[in-house]
């Protein structure tokens, strides 16, 4: 589906117009027009400092927020690129810690545009070349960049020589692009899905990993030696272990001996700063010490990931005593972690929107048993599922019979709190719809 954005600010409203006018319309992967874009604007891609490459089908976008932080509680300047945005375009690239000002995005926006005439590049390459440029121009002492799409061919492996590439959780997302034949690639869809974002990797990059099934494990392996790495792999090199109040991370190499805790819920948030803590422990140095470590997971924070709301517009269309949760989780890795981290609550009221393009009963059936009732909605400006759909799918599919479509979150919300018990709620479906709840809520990242 074509990315877009919009922004309150006019100049860069101008520019995200051109964008759109310039752009194909959709997603499009190969490294052709990144490479000539980026080559018409100096290479910026070349002039990055200690950068982190990270990669994954979920969990990618957490990694980083924990990378970020733990860097940054070494006192160390942090660029970081990541998508997509929640509320405001700006969300995608933090110069030197700070997200970056309308201006100076106009600004960008408008250099990368007057020379990406008759390229065709897609709106994620624009916008690529963009945070290269910025972070080129900046002093930093590190820089993170999430993966857009897949990993081979995404624009963001561009970067010749990363200092460490990671991935994150493996899953089948975005079929249409990264299951696709093609000669060479492997048979079996997961093993192809991991295929594609080891292809981050290159020579001279260290390499860390979660633990996969062992056919995604042989594949990554292959990746590595492909390009004379070896991979520092969750199960093997190193662990996390739940703890009360925190977890543990150890390694074969030095173990953290502090208790680590993080305020982002759910197993696979340890898991994912176990990966942001093995990346760094294989960087190049310096790296940090145990107590910039714990500092740093305490600390960070990624939006729409089992986020709960606090006191704003929406969330006061319910009793008081309601807890509201927010996940952008769209895919049936996703769908799993969500049932990891529900067990042992009682069953929510679940508000769910999703895109046309997601698997639907992939993503609901793991946490089937933790629906009290299903609200349906739509994703404003988006190709989506139509509500009524998914209400018929899940009474016939998962037997859940309170199922009603609404016509926005707002109204999902008053039909909770007129027609259902007390109970705590989740909206769940699509960052997208996360985005959207976060700023009629009041809660735009900063």
């Amino acid at each position: 589906m074509p990315d877009h954005a919009f922004s309150s600010d006019p100049a860069v409203q101008a520019q995200l117009d051109r964008l759109a006018a310039l752009s194909p319309g959709r997603d499009v992967l190969g490294l052709e027009r990144i490479a000539e874009l980026c080559a018409r604007l100096g290479n910026p891609q070349d002039k990055l400092p200690r950068t982190f490459h990270v990669a994954g089908t979920n969990g990618k976008g957490s990694t980083c927020a924990y990378l970020r932080a733990i860097l940054e509680a070494q006192g160390r300047r942090v660029h970081s690129y990541t998508s997509p945005h929640l509320v405001r375009f700006n969300e995608r690239i933090r110069i030197a810690g700070t997200l970056i000002e309308d201006s100076a995005l106009a600004a960008l926006l408008a250099e990368v545009l007057d020379v990406a005439e008759g390229l065709q590049a897609s709106f994620f390459e624009i916008t690529t070349a963009a945070a290269f440029l910025a972070f080129a121009r900046h002093p930093a002492d590190d820089c993170i960049v999430e993966v857009g799409l897949g990993g081979r061919l995404d624009a963001t492996n561009i970067i010749p020589a990363p200092a460490v590439c990671g991935i994150a959780s493996l899953g089948i997302d975005h079929e249409a692009f990264l299951l696709a034949p093609e000669a060479g690639t492997p048979d079996d869809p997961a093993v192809r899905i991991a295929w594609e974002k080891a292809g981050i990797f290159k020579p001279g990059a260290a390499l860390a990993t979660l633990r996969y099934p062992e056919p995604l494990m042989d594949i990554t392996g292959e990746r590595a030696a492909a390009v004379g790495g070896t991979i520092f792999a969750e199960g093997r090199d190193w662990s996390v272990s739940a703890a009360d109040g925190g977890f543990h991370w150890t390694s074969s190499f030095g173990s953290i001996e502090t208790l680590l805790a993080t305020r982002m819920p759910g197993a696979h948030q340890q898991r994912n700063a176990g990966l942001a803590i093995a990346m760094l422990n294989v960087a190049p140095h310096p790296r940090p010490g145990e107590a910039e470590v714990a500092a740093g997971v305490a600390a960070a924070f990624w939006p729409g990931r089992m986020q709960r709301l606090g006191d704003g517009p929406l969330t006061r269309l319910l009793p008081a005593d309601s807890a509201v949760w927010l996940d952008g989780g769209h895919n049936p890795d996703a769908g799993a972690a969500l049932a990891r981290a529900l067990e042992g609550k009682a069953p929510l009221h679940i508000v769910c929107g999703l895109l046309r393009n997601k698997d639907a009963m992939g993503f609901l059936r793991p946490f089937a048993d933790r629906i009290a009732s299903f609200q349906a909605v739509p994703i404003p400006g988006h190709e989506h599922h139509d509500p009524k759909d998914l209400c018929h799918w899940v009474q016939d599919g998962l037997g859940i019979i309170d199922a009603q479509p609404c016509d926005d979150v707002e109204a999902a919300l008053c039909h909770i709190a007129a027609h259902r018990p007390p109970g705590e709620v989740l909206i769940c479906g699509s960052l997208y719809l996360a985005g959207v709840v976060l700023g009629a809520n009041g809660e735009v990242p900063v």
